[in-house]
């Protein structure tokens, strides 16, 4: 019984630990002064992390909008209204499956793609040779993925949202036969700017500031062999998807409980 207790105070101990280094490499990452010569690293980053990550967002995004056109006017026309599809499909997107669907995809191919960059670059001894030189790893290498993970996911979820409502057009309109004026204008009335866009972008930064700060730190704190880097790599998807439906759920709670 009492090594029970042992062994559970010593892994409460190192998940302690963990959770203060994985802090303080996080503000000693991000406070830092910008300078001009981080802009063309930090533009890259935007390239690799956001740019990259585009094809399967559009790809995504279309295939759900469909879907969701095509099960909301089944469903809809049931009880007379399917010209309501289009709030249905723009709110469903803009609240829910937009943020946490983009969050998800970019969690699964950024998320694990920095791990393994920052993984492969402890193996190899980049980071301790920028050491050697007098350069912070945290403000060279860290700092502007993260600030690349904070601007890429918010504007992939503005366009998950956009292609995802036209996905819903093409089955709803095009193919089942809605009314456009119907399926635009009904969206309009119903969708909020504040209520909902806004709220769904919160979201999305939420989520970008938890896939980037788990990636970042389970490449940075990695076990520097290829065994380290493929399990650091496994726990980046595994912790970020988690954390994204379990804070997906708080914020719904914060944002929208009061209203049911």
């Amino acid at each position: 019984m009492i090594n029970l207790i042992a062994d559970l105070g010593a892994g409460l101990l190192t998940r302690l630990v963990q959770i203060g280094q994985a802090l303080l490499m996080l503000l000693q990452a991000i406070f830092v002064q910008p300078k001009a010569s981080s802009l063309p690293r930090l533009m890259q980053q935007l390239f690799v992390v956001g740019v990259q990550s585009l094809i399967i967002m559009l790809v995504s995004a279309l295939f759900i909008g469909m879907v969701l056109g095509l099960q909301g006017y089944t469903l809809l026309s049931a009880y007379g209204s399917e010209q309501a599809v289009g709030q249905m499909v723009a709110l469903t997107l803009v609240r829910e499956l937009s943020p946490v669907v983009a969050a998800l995809l970019f969690a699964g191919r950024a998320g694990s793609a920095l791990t393994a960059e920052i993984g492969l670059m402890k193996a190899t001894e980049q980071l301790a040779s920028l050491e050697m030189f007098g350069i912070d790893p945290l403000h060279r290498i860290v700092a502007p993925r993260f600030w690349a993970g904070m601007i890429s996911l918010p504007l992939l979820v503005a366009i998950f949202s956009l292609v995802g409502i036209y996905g819903g057009h093409l089955v709803a309109v095009d193919w089942l036969g809605v009314y456009s004026g119907s399926y635009w204008g009904n969206m309009q009335q119903a969708v909020d700017f504040n209520e909902d866009v806004l709220n769904g972008m919160i979201k999305a930064l939420v989520f970008a500031f938890l896939i980037s700060w788990i990636a970042l730190y389970q490449g940075y704190s990695c076990v520097p062999t290829s065994q380290g880097i493929s399990a650091a790599t496994t726990r980046t998807v595994v912790y970020s998807s988690l954390a994204i439906l379990g804070f997906d759920f708080i914020l719904t709670a914060l944002m929208f409980g009061g209203a049911v």
